[in-house]
């Protein structure tokens, strides 16, 4: 069945959340700056706030209906809403946690279908300790299991994993995942987290000031944006100023000159005119560092350079270069020991034609 939502509702004056959209089965993530509207669409969708006006439906089953003035109360939505913080009863031990909206139903089938979900959850060991006699990760799959367990039509999920290991994060997305293949009900899951992103989303809706920037598949969004606001909510490190110059419709591609330098980035055709000013977005990761200018490559974009700084980042080596403007670029440790990189160095900047990502800026 499909989730239908059409509502307007106004948490300030000046902010306004009003998105329309069809939420098919599947997972679809809500991705978005603070404050841009996430956890209240999901709450609009729970129940736990009411729009002011517009409509929201589960198939032909109308849960919100203002014209009408249907309003579903939360319990009878048949939404199964998992938190950042669960609030799990400390005084319940994991197994009355996860069948405690189970309560009318019969003890026996109560106690069958709070087994199987925690078995296929992997937390059946836990079932009887309580929520602080676990791990966090336990604690997180409990919660997911007592939404899970209702066989919801609807799951909502508000940063269910934040808090957690990229270890444990991977453990469950995996077996949230194979829940997911088999029953196959609109899953909302909104996450600041890039990785989760990719590992669980068939879908994603970028809101941005309470409505949706951009929605599609995860590439096309995360990977492919059309807007400077929106390739700076994906995690853009480069958005440089340029000019269009040459136009070659043939190629599918395009010339821009960055702005205040001589400096000219080959990039995918967009619909900009020559002379039209836009951002040209690069990741960091996506550019390649040589020591030597390079030869015989297909890389249509090699660039000199000066490293300005070099700073570790976790994993990460960052690279400031200066092109004429400054540029950011990752390298892994290795790569920076293996080049003896340093600052004040001259070095090459590698870019493909397809990482350089014209965007509007607006």
């Amino acid at each position: 069945m499909t989730l239908s939502v059409c509502i307007r509702k106004r948490l300030s004056p000046a902010f306004l959340l009003d998105v329309t959209c069809d939420i098919e089965p599947g997972v679809t993530i809500l991705f978005g700056e603070s404050g841009s509207g996430k956890t209240t669409f999901l709450r609009c969708v729970a129940g736990l706030a009411r729009p002011d006006e517009g409509r929201i439906a589960v198939g032909d089953r109308i849960l919100y209906d203002a014209h009408a003035g249907i309003d579903v109360e939360p319990a009878r939505r048949q939404a199964g809403f998992v938190f950042q913080h669960l609030a799990l009863f400390p005084h319940l031990t994991a197994a009355e946690n996860i069948g405690y909206g189970l309560s009318q139903r019969p003890a026996s089938e109560r106690l069958a279908r709070t087994a199987a979900i925690a078995a296929s959850l992997r937390i059946a060991h836990v079932l009887g300790r309580r929520p602080g006699q676990i791990s966090g990760g336990e604690r997180q799959r409990v919660g997911l299991a007592r939404s899970l367990v209702t066989d919801p039509a609807v799951l909502l999920l508000d940063e269910p994993l934040s808090a957690l290991d990229h270890a444990t994060q991977s453990r469950i997305i995996a077996d949230l995942r194979q829940w997911n293949e088999a029953r196959r009900i609109p899953i909302l899951y909104v996450t600041h987290s890039q990785r989760e992103v990719f590992a669980l989303g068939e879908r994603v809706l970028l809101l941005q000031n309470g409505a949706i920037a951009a929605d599609g598949t995860p590439e096309r969004v995360m990977n492919a944006p059309a807007q400077e606001s929106v390739a700076q909510l994906a995690g853009f490190e480069n958005l440089l100023e340029a000019t269009v110059v040459d136009r070659r419709p043939d190629a599918g591609v395009m010339v821009a000159r960055l702005a205040r330098t001589n400096v000219t980035l080959e990039t995918p055709l967009v619909d900009a005119g020559t002379g039209d000013a836009l951002r040209v977005a690069i990741r960091a990761g996506d550019i390649l560092v040589a020591t030597e200018r390079p030869r015989g490559l297909s890389a249509r974009n090699i660039i000199a350079g000066t490293i300005s700084s070099l700073s570790r980042e976790g994993a990460t080596i960052r690279a400031d270069v200066h092109i004429g403007v400054p540029i950011e670029v990752h390298l892994t440790p290795t790569s920076s020991t293996a080049l003896d990189l340093r600052p004040g160095h001259d070095v090459w900047l590698v870019i493909k034609t397809h990482s350089c990502h014209p965007v509007s800026a607006i």
